[in-house]
This record gives structure tokens, sequence and C-alpha cells, in this order.
């Protein structure tokens, strides 16, 4: 009886799917045809609720959130999206539950592992970069972060940013703090400081300001990320928990992304 239920529960989902699969391209073709905007980023919220929804633990979600980056990755490359920059921890969430901080930074670790290895990260030349207080990471996680950005920092056609370890707040301050060392050291004039300069003193010096955010999770809040680069982002709230993320969910945001006229305040 129970294989009957699990058969005919899944029954919409097979009958639309061809449905489906004629919308997402129909999508992609037409976003393919329109402005593609070079830098994404994204706030991967929900994971843990998911897992909460599926009464699974939070690593459970964590895991699965990390398989649907994969995805994303592949979704902006086939776009040619060349920059995409998402939020996996901040300075924040390390006053989670000790053993949840814990195995995230297991999965970290296993992550960038896998990142160094992946032929598809060295087919395509994707450059990694962590942005982050990484001093807070536990030495193996920070080892195999610097890792995979030194295996790949000679690539240069698609860059994924990885926020670890991240306040927008903390990105500010330990900017202005290098600055005041540099002018205090003659290196700068203080005349000379103001918006590009501070730029170069960012986490990732002179990264291309994102012209999409997109949060996941149905909040709609920028949770401290990338405060300084977003001034003129064009912002997308999600309702859907980041594991469950559709790449027509994606499509949809890149459409309207191109339906919008981006005055930059003029």
């Amino acid at each position: 009886m129970s294989m009957i239920y699990r058969l005919i529960s899944h029954l919409p989902q097979i009958l639309f799917r061809p449905a489906y699969d004629i919308y997402e391209h129909y999508l992609l073709e037409k976003v393919k045809n329109g402005n593609i905007p070079d830098h994404v980023a994204i706030i991967m919220d929900g994971n843990r609720r998911w897992a909460k929804k599926l009464e699974k633990p939070p690593w459970y979600g964590h895991l699965f959130g990390s398989r649907k980056l994969e995805e994303i990755l592949e979704w902006c490359r086939e776009l040619g999206i060349r920059t995409l920059t998402v939020y996996a921890f901040s300075t924040e969430n390390f006053r989670r539950r000790e053993e949840e901080v814990r195995a995230l930074m297991k999965l970290f670790e296993e992550k960038f592992r896998e990142l160094i290895e992946d032929e598809r990260v060295h087919r395509y030349g994707i450059r990694v970069n962590v942005l982050g207080r990484k001093e807070l990471l536990p030495e193996n996680v920070r080892k195999a972060a610097e890792d995979a950005e030194k295996v790949t920092q000679k690539y240069g056609n698609y860059t994924l940013n990885i926020a670890l370890a991240y306040g927008g707040r903390s990105e500010i301050a330990d900017a202005v703090r290098e600055i005041v060392r540099d002018a205090l050291a003659g290196r700068i004039n203080p005349e000379d400081i103001d918006e590009e300069l501070i730029k170069e003193y960012l986490y990732y010096p002179n990264m291309p300001d994102p012209d999409i955010v997109i949060r996941t999770g149905g909040e709609e809040r920028i949770s401290n990320f990338l405060l300084y680069q977003i001034a003129y982002s064009e912002l997308f709230f999600v309702d859907v928990y980041f594991p469950e993320f559709r790449k027509i969910d994606f499509l949809r945001i890149i459409r309207e992304y191109q339906r919008r006229q981006r005055r930059f305040g003029r």
C-alpha cells in the first residue's frame, strides 16, 4: 500500500515535467538573448529549515545546499555569468551550536579539497577566492581554503567567491584599519582616499560590484553581506529554501533583471 501511495504522490511531478522542461528551455533562450549580468551574488538561506522540514539534522541541509551550489555554477557557466559570490558562513554564525559549526567546518574542508581535484574547475578555468576573516577558521579549513585559492589563482575565465567567516561591516572595518596603517606609514596620502581606493583594500581588491543579489529562504534582508559592494545591485528575494532553488527560479530572476532599468542614481 505504501508503495502505491509513493507512486501516486509523484504523479503530478511526472505529468507536469514535460511542460516544465519546455518552459525552462523557453526561458533559457530568452535569457541568452538578453543582457547577461557579469556578477551574481547569493545569500544561500534556508538549508537548516529545509532539513528541519524533512526531520533531518542541520548538516543534512548544508550538504544538499553545497550540491545546489555546484548546480548553480553550471547554470552560470551556461549563461556566461563570469563571477558568482556566495554567502557561506558569517562571523555571526560562529554563535550557533558547537555541533553544527563543527559539522559545517568539516564540510567546508571537504568541499575545498574537492574543488582542488574537480576537473571542471581546471577545464573551465574557475578561480576560487575566499572572502572573510580566515584567521577565525580552524587551521585545517583555513589551509584547505588557501590551497584552493593557490591552485586556481592562475585562472581567469570564471570566478567563485566564497564568503566564509565573513561580515560586511567587518570587511569595511578591516579595510579602514589597513588604510590608516598605510597613511601613517606614508604609503598613501589621506587626500587620495576615495571610493575606488577603498575598494583596493577590501577582501577581494577591486572585485566588480554584483549586478544581482539573490536571497533564498523567504527572508527579505541583506544580513551584513557585501555592504560596500551592493549599493546599486538589483535585489531579489525568493521564498524557496536554498536546496530547493531551481534553474527555472534562477532564469526568472535573470529575466526580470533584464527588464529593469538600472539608473545608478541618474
